[in-house]
């Protein structure tokens, strides 16, 4: 067990890896087609704002994606298999370049998993993933409509400016809008790790204990129970979010190449003036959302959304919305998808190991 431990941590910062090359066109899409930076200045200036955010944000999208399912129903296994099809989707959908959600083939994989291990979907803590496939359609609209405001807000404001001066201007503030983008996603999209590492941490204590054998000080997770009865991690331990948070910023410097043309220049073409409206947008909406309800948003559907609304602006056929269709369907299909081939995982590793179940 403690063997199965270890490989689900190096799975976990793995994912956090690739987490990070994957939706690196998140933060930098915008800022590379306007040309205001380089790719490489573009990797480096994203992965420190992804970094910083672990100084900045609390672990609430860590303790909701940790209770997607009940502990107590689970093992390491399932926590194991989850994480093997997270990073096939994930992998699968960079190579196509299809900015498709790490959060939800995480969410879509922890539960699938556990459904198999179960043999029923009671498993599943329900509103954890309601809320989830709620804001599937919720975010990128949230931020499209945010991004639209914004964009005509500041057409009206500009109108009278001189166009060299405001272009030179607005190069500048993107890059305070891509910085503030990178934070929402460093303090996002981490945590969706550290909540998979928390929970396998804690089905590891309950094994430990059910069994006789002491915890290691560096799996030691305290839990809290307040008055109503709702369980959080009051303490977890520190070296879990600060490799989690170097991870995805390591992640972010390889860039996802393939992904950034899609998102830069294949939904619309995006000016510096629209690259500050859309990142702005995807910024209050990934911190409204993910920092203030504590749910696992997608920063590919929120950062897609407001691309769409910048671009809205112009004229509606301005939007390739043949692109965006199947990427509305690629989004659709993660969680089910993910969940299917973690249910598979599972089996295989029950019928190598009936240990497993």
């Amino acid at each position: 067990m403690f063997t199965l431990i270890v490989i689900i941590i190096i799975l976990g910062l793995a994912f956090d890896l690739i987490n990070g090359f994957h939706d690196a066109a998140n933060s930098i899409a915008t800022v590379v087609s306007t040309k205001v930076l380089t790719p490489f200045q573009a990797v480096v200036w994203a992965a420190v704002f992804n970094f910083a955010a672990f100084w900045i944000f609390d672990l609430k999208v860590a303790n909701t994606v940790a209770k997607t399912v009940h502990s107590d129903s689970i093992n390491l296994y399932v926590i194991f298999a989850g994480l093997i099809a997270a990073i096939a989707w994930n992998l699968l959908t960079w190579w196509f370049g299809i900015p498709s959600s790490s959060s939800h083939t995480l969410i879509g994989g922890f539960a699938g998993a556990a459904v198999a291990h179960a043999g029923s979907f009671d498993v599943i803590n329900q509103k954890v993933i309601f809320d989830t496939v709620k804001f599937i359609v919720l975010a990128p609209f949230i931020g499209m409509f945010i991004a639209f405001l914004i964009t005509v807000l500041i057409v009206n404001l500009c109108r009278k400016a001189n166009p060299y001066h405001a272009d030179k201007w607005f190069r500048r503030l993107q890059l305070v809008s891509s910085a503030a983008f990178s934070l929402g996603h460093g303090g996002s999209d981490s945590q969706k790790v550290i909540g998979i590492i928390t929970a396998s941490m804690v089905v590891f204590g309950a094994w430990c204990v059910k069994n006789g054998v002491p915890i290691p000080d560096w799996a030691l997770i305290i839990e809290k129970v307040d008055a109503n009865g709702k369980t959080s991690y009051g303490h977890v331990p520190q070296w879990i979010p600060i490799t989690c948070y170097v991870c995805i910023a390591l992640g972010t410097m390889m860039g996802g190449w393939r992904i950034v043309k899609t998102m830069g220049t294949k939904i619309t073409k995006v000016t510096p003036l629209e690259g500050v409206a859309a990142e702005t947008a995807g910024a209050v909406t990934l911190y409204g959302v993910s920092q203030g309800l504590g749910i696992p948003v997608s920063t590919t559907h929120t950062i897609a959304g407001s691309i769409m609304g910048v671009g809205m602006t112009k004229r509606l056929s301005a939007v390739r919305w043949g692109i965006s269709i199947n990427l509305l369907w690629a989004w659709i299909l993660t969680i089910p998808v993910s969940g299917l081939f973690a249910a598979l995982v599972y089996f295989v590793l029950k019928f190598i190991n009936p240990a497993a179940h």
